[in-house]
């Protein structure tokens, strides 16, 4: 199956598409579909998930414009669709941190089921100037990262960085 072009990235800002992302198998259908297209029953089979949840999801993620479909086949009587994810890098504009609550439990699902993982945390105090070049620097790295394609192991990659609110005075 031929895959359709992803747009780079999207902005993802609008009250639909926080909703979307706010359950954490959405999460896991979009890092499901960051890799390759599937259907509704491929994706139920590799997250073993019920196919009807998993099309529940699709049709949220659908609406809110996170997902695709990038072909239709006739099997069996019935209709077949390959879904996409809309982009390939979504930035969450997140002010109430739902999305990011969302994402990062979909990642902990995720991450527990990986060989290996890496994952290190770490705070640091840094100047204003330092935190934006730090912040240059991770975003080249990830998005300076390629794809060899479906023959090759697949990673994930997160990459966060943030200013912890002020510790609380006594």
């Amino acid at each position: 199956m031929a895959e359709a072009t992803q747009d780079p990235s999207m902005r993802v800002s609008t009250p639909e598409q926080h909703k979307a992302l706010g359950h954490p198998l959405r999460q896991r259908l979009l890092f499901s579909l960051a890799r390759q297209s599937a259907t509704t029953s491929q994706l139920a089979a590799a997250l073993g998930v019920a196919k009807g949840s998993v099309g529940h999801h699709l049709k949220i993620l659908r609406e809110a414009g996170l997902v695709r479909v990038v072909e239709s086949r006739r099997v069996r009587g019935g209709v077949e669709q390959y879904y996409q994810r809309t982009a390939l890098r979504m930035d969450i504009d997140d002010p109430t941190g739902g999305s990011t609550r969302a994402a990062l439990a979909g990642f902990a699902d995720e991450l527990t089921a990986a060989a290996d993982p890496l994952l290190i945390l770490r705070h640091l105090r840094l100047t204003p100037e330092q935190a934006a070049r730090l912040t240059a620097v991770l975003t080249e790295m990830a998005e300076g990262a390629t794809d060899d394609g479906p023959g090759q192991s697949s990673y994930g990659l997160l990459i966060g960085m943030y200013r912890k609110p002020p510790a609380p005075t006594r």
